[in-house]
């Protein structure tokens, strides 16, 4: 369906509200996470607006890699029926459905692995994963806490969770690089001396790590902070490390496209 064209009424509000409850979809919410989701893969099963010209007109602006689908899936809906699809709608008026990547197993791509212990604050662990996939990590893990595909963890990583294998698991299995934990005792952290092939563990702003990644861990490594500073946010700290790592990202060779942003 194109654009010009209006879905059915009466089932749409039903059908993205299920697919935010189904494991096998996500909705994504504004240009910028249909963007990046798009630049890595996803697969729309919907695309809405409210405002469809003025969403295809900042497209070509800021993305013109997207545009052109954009101009052949984009189905227009009243704004009323806009304002029930999700509990905020975004400023950039567009609404997607896409397929969730299939869970990959726990041994990923060569690179760093960012594991984040209990994260509590779920647009907090949306921002790891958007740090996460512009520092080229291999993979996002979460143990216990917040669900990292939730809605608003969605709209912290604007739609980078499609960029790199994000997961809970139980259980830290048998390792295939070394677990490196971030905590206020350990080494400081200088540039270029921890490898980036390995599993980089964080806890929360307020618990730290719990026992089982301090005991695992074959390094402990602190980011030097002013004193009286006593802890960073969690994607912030995530940041600092992942650029620290031994060289390895080639800047300015990534998949975004010539000329987008």
């Amino acid at each position: 369906m194109g654009l010009g064209q209006s879905p059915t009424r009466g089932d749409l509000t039903r059908r993205v509200h299920a697919a935010g409850a189904d494991p096998t979809r996500v909705v994504l919410e504004g240009l910028h996470s249909v963007k990046h989701a798009l630049r890595f893969g996803a697969v729309l099963d919907g695309l809405w607006s409210d405002q469809p010209e003025t969403v295809l007109a900042l497209a070509r602006a800021l993305a013109p890699d997207i545009a052109p689908l954009l101009a052949r899936r984009l189905e227009p809906v009243a704004p009323e029926l806009f304002a029930r699809l999700v509990a905020r709608p975004p400023e950039t008026r567009l609404i997607a459905v896409a397929e969730r990547p299939t869970d990959r197993a726990e041994s990923c791509a060569p690179g760093p692995v960012v594991l984040l212990d209990r994260p509590r604050h779920p647009g907090n662990l949306g921002a790891v994963i958007r740090v996460a996939a512009a520092a080229d990590a291999a993979a996002v893990w979460t143990s216990g806490g917040v669900d990292p595909w939730s809605a608003a963890s969605l709209r912290g990583a604007a739609g980078l969770h499609f960029a790199l294998p994000v997961r809970a698991i139980e259980r830290v299995a048998d390792l295939d690089r070394p677990l490196i934990a971030l905590d206020g005792e350990g080494e400081p952290l200088a540039y270029g001396t921890l490898p980036r092939n390995a599993v980089y563990a964080f806890g929360s702003e307020r618990d730290g790590l719990s026992a089982e990644f301090l005991v695992r861990a074959a390094r402990r490594v602190a980011i030097p902070m002013r004193p009286g500073v006593s802890s960073l946010n969690l994607a912030t700290a995530v940041a600092v490390l992942l650029y620290a790592l031994e060289p390895g990202l080639q800047t300015g060779t990534g998949q975004r496209p010539a000329g987008s942003t």
